[in-house]
């Protein structure tokens, strides 16, 4: 699937669009499988558990201009927490199986959904915690930056939250890239959750802004096609639910129902089942390559793979040797 040497951006996206097409009868079961379920999850949530947009007026005084900001600020956040809890469970099943997967993919072995799982489960637990610690590393970061504006109130907390946020989220994101390659560590080194994060901050140090470019090129890129199948989507959806088009231009806002959920969701889950593999793959091929550049992991995988040429061993393992 991939070339045994240090590889280029374009060889880690290539590598992970292949192994789609290589093994789309299992990466497709388990994406398929995965975005259904978050994707009613989703639906179930906002019909009947997020609040209600807050109104803004726009001839209010600033005090009270300031204080519906606020108000619809802290709206948002409230309905972004069972969303992002229902993506963080989606992304520990698919970076689960997938990992296993692609791993095997590396080495030119088939693997089955049933044997993709199997070899998984024993590692979930710990790959939850991996994946719930550092998103709340990052917030708490972030939150912490905040934290003096919130308390401080008026237009002064204002431009503290600004600035606490301008020098907070920074460091958040070099959070999330220093340990962008604990889940492949942990799933194929069998490597507990510190030493999952210890073994991703070894690998990525001295190659940060290389792993952010990466990172960034990929999320960028998934986003884009995330949006062009799912535009048709919200667009025909707008159209089926006729209560929600006839209050589109109203004063009040649209107030789409099941229709349009249903709809969007069913784009929603088939953008999740393209992207999602891609994703994962770049993220084990990242973690590969680097691999591949400091402990010369290329000899191990061509004599796991039984290549003519390759025998020596070096230390550390073959991918899910551990």
């Amino acid at each position: 699937m991939i070339p045994l040497r240090p590889l280029g951006v374009g060889e880690i996206l290539d590598g992970a669009v292949s192994t789609l097409r290589a093994h789309w009868r299992t990466v497709l079961g388990i994406t398929l499988t995965v975005s259904v379920i978050a994707e009613i999850g989703n639906i179930l949530v906002a019909r009947h558990l997020l609040p209600e947009p807050v109104e803004i007026d726009p001839a209010a005084d600033p005090d009270e201009a300031l204080r519906q900001a606020v108000d619809a600020l802290q709206s948002m956040l409230v309905s972004l927490v069972p969303i992002m809890l229902i993506a963080l469970l989606a992304t520990l099943f698919t970076t689960a199986l997938l990992t296993v997967v692609i791993s095997r993919s590396v080495l030119g072995r088939p693997v089955t959904l049933s044997e993709a799982w199997r070899e998984a489960r024993p590692r979930l637990p710990q790959l939850l915690a991996l994946t719930f610690l550092v998103p709340l590393a990052a917030v708490g970061l972030v939150g912490l930056g905040i934290l003096p504006g919130v308390l401080v109130g008026g237009a002064g907390g204002a431009a503290l939250i600004v600035v606490g946020a301008i020098a907070a989220v920074p460091v958040a994101v070099w959070l999330v890239i220093l340990f962008a390659l604990a889940p492949p560590a942990l799933m194929l080194e069998g490597q507990n959750v510190v030493g999952a994060l210890r073994r991703s901050a070894k690998l990525v140090s001295g190659s940060w802004w290389r792993t952010f470019g990466i990172v960034l090129l990929t999320t960028v890129l998934t986003t884009i096609v995330q949006m062009i199948i799912a535009t048709p989507f919200g667009v025909a959806a707008v159209f089926v639910d006729n209560d929600g088009l006839g209050d589109l231009f109203s004063a009040e806002g649209p107030n789409f129902g099941w229709p349009y959920l249903i709809v969007t969701g069913i784009g929603a889950v088939i953008a999740s089942a393209i992207t999602f593999p891609i994703s994962a793959g770049v993220n084990v091929l990242l973690y590969i390559d680097q691999r591949i550049r400091r402990e010369a992991l290329d000899l191990e995988l061509g004599r796991a793979a039984g290549l003519p040429g390759y025998t020596t061993e070096p230390p550390g393992g073959a991918p899910g040797s551990g």
